[in-house]
């Protein structure tokens, strides 16, 4: 499958390099190519400029939202909350009609210090202003309560056995995204329902910043039992 990633921090990366690895023929949007390649500076974690990564992974393709997009069956939303809907409207409304979006980004507002807030909460969400604004395309909000390596690799903790969230209108969509989730290695996805149900999801952020600081790791996650 054609996948284009938006993003190209930590969870951009990671997103990609896996879904190359399934055997994808991955794209990594960015909003300037050359600057992107240009850069000698190690994002905020530490971790090597993008540059140093592409040399390590040259089956994914580099390219701006728009060229990224175009190509693509499923897109997958890694970028900044902030910035989300603005990379959605560089990629362009054609290069996203009728089109799946997994949704990973977060509605974090760090203006303040730390913990961020969020910008957008209780009676909206970041994933409903991204269907508002782009009706055509296939929202599914997922994999945003969890660190990028989980995402990627749930085994890593607990053998797999904890859960991940899927929430969006189309029920074909979903199916894809939990496809997707499930070559990852999650084998329990529950669907919480429509595109308003990531307002929880989302909510969930501050309680999980406390709990990286509280267990000074972020490799956990939430285990519905049942």
């Amino acid at each position: 499958m054609k996948i284009a990633v938006l993003g190209t921090g930590m969870v951009g990366k990671a997103l990609a390099d896996r879904l190359a690895e399934l055997g994808h023929e991955v794209s990594v949007g960015t909003r300037d190519v050359a600057a992107t390649m240009a850069s000698t500076e190690p994002d905020r974690r530490g971790n090597p400029p993008f540059a140093v990564w592409a040399t390590d992974h040259p089956q994914v393709r580099l390219a701006t939202f728009a060229e990224a997009a175009a190509d693509a069956e499923v897109i997958v939303n890694a970028t900044s909350g902030n910035v989300s809907i603005a990379a959605l409207e560089a990629a362009g409304e054609d290069s996203l009609a009728g089109k799946v979006l997994l949704d990973i980004s977060n509605p974090l507002d760090g203006s303040r210090g730390f913990p961020p807030t969020l910008f957008v909460k209780d009676t909206d969400s970041l994933g409903e202003q991204i269907q508002a604004a782009f009706p055509a395309l296939k929202v599914v909000k997922a994999l945003n309560t969890m660190t990028a390596s989980l995402m990627v690799d749930p085994r890593q903790l607990a053998d797999g056995q904890h859960s991940v969230f899927v929430a969006g209108n189309d029920p074909e969509a979903k199916r894809t995204v939990t496809a997707l989730l499930s070559s990852f290695g999650h084998t329990d996805v529950i669907d919480l329902g429509d595109i308003s149900s990531a307002r929880g999801a989302e909510m969930y952020l501050p309680l999980w910043l406390r709990l990286v600081g509280a267990l000074n790791t972020p490799i956990f996650n939430i285990k519905v039992v049942r």
